[in-house]
């Protein structure tokens, strides 16, 4: 059989791949935390530290506590970032509880938030990729070794020093944990604690998101109040302290985190190559359980690959937030 490279046989196959495939949004909204489904967590950020995108985060993660089994909150910078930074967000929260509350039992008390966070490494770790046990590696270990058949899903949206350090100390744990890494700044504030886990442990389960996060504030329809600012305006300012916390913050929305929760809102997490509305992911063949942006140019929001796979869902994860925060008004 005579193999064609012409220009446009490689646009046909491209455009022919699997990973083109496309879910409707009831499909991808039969699994996921929306769905019913509940999923341990623990959230590692570098809130406070150089880019105010991390208070946006949180407050949304907060806005949806009610759906996760929140296990840990870690202040993982290397940055200026520290577990105070968390405890503001956990403080606006506290005075839109019992509005919250209203709405759902399920949403965690403002004192059993604060109890579960906890400082993790504060310097990037050395060549080797892990240093010293930090009480947010601690914690991971102890989360991850709890009696419960779930796993434990980290969403990783700072440094990911605490969780290398946390598999250099307990192994074991590997079998139980699954990661969810914002990579790109991120990575590189510690790269050897990336390279540590990409090297030395290639069968970690391991969700590398290093440009398909950004599809969450570029592309997408942001016509009228669905813009990164218009949205704020009409949806999120007035809206409860955490409303208001938030575009404090920052006026229009980054949210350069929020994939990672939106992973699991909708979409079946144990499936990274699915689609979620925090993405949908390709196996590169490094380790069973290693997944990063999809290299499908008809995919990437300019250069950054993958990031249609986040800003295609732009009109329901909006509208979904909207609806919550309207609990706030």
């Amino acid at each position: 059989m005579t193999h064609l490279f012409c220009p446009v046989a490689l646009l046909l196959s491209t455009l022919l791949l699997p990973s083109m495939a496309r879910a409707d949004e009831d499909t991808v909204r039969s699994h996921g935390a929306l769905a019913g489904e509940r999923y341990r967590v623990i959230v590692s950020t570098d809130i406070g530290g150089d880019d105010n995108d991390d208070y946006q985060s949180m407050v949304h993660f907060l806005v949806y506590a009610d759906l996760f089994d929140i296990e840990g909150l870690v202040s993982s910078p290397p940055s200026a970032g520290r577990v105070k930074n968390i405890q503001m967000v956990i403080d606006a929260y506290e005075k839109d509880y019992p509005a919250l509350a209203r709405h759902a039992k399920t949403y965690p008390a403002p004192d059993k938030l604060r109890a579960l966070v906890k400082q993790g490494a504060i310097d990037a770790a050395p060549k080797a990729g892990f240093s010293k046990p930090t009480e947010g590696s601690r914690w991971i270990i102890e989360r991850a070794r709890a009696k419960d058949d779930r796993p434990l899903y980290i969403q990783v949206w700072g440094s990911i020093t605490d969780v290398a350090q946390a598999v250099h100390d307990a192994p074991d744990i590997k079998d139980k944990i699954r990661v969810y890494f914002i990579s790109s700044w991120n990575r590189v504030m510690d790269q050897a604690s990336r390279d540590y886990l990409y090297n030395h442990h290639p069968d970690l389960w391991l969700i590398e998101a290093d440009t398909t996060f950004r599809g969450m504030y570029m592309g997408g329809n942001q016509q009228g109040d669905l813009g990164n600012k218009s949205f704020l305006d009409a949806h999120v300012r007035g809206h409860g302290a955490l409303g208001d916390f938030l575009v404090e913050k920052l006026p229009a929305i980054k949210m350069g985190d929020t994939p990672a929760v939106l992973y699991m809102l909708a979409g079946d997490p144990a499936d990274p190559t699915a689609d979620h509305w925090g993405g949908r992911y390709v196996a590169t063949g490094h380790g069973p359980h290693y997944w990063t942006d999809d290299p499908n140019p008809a995919l990437a929001e300019g250069d950054k690959l993958g990031a249609k796979t986040v800003s295609r869902w732009r009109v329901a994860y909006l509208r979904d937030w909207q609806a919550r925060m309207a609990y706030l008004k």
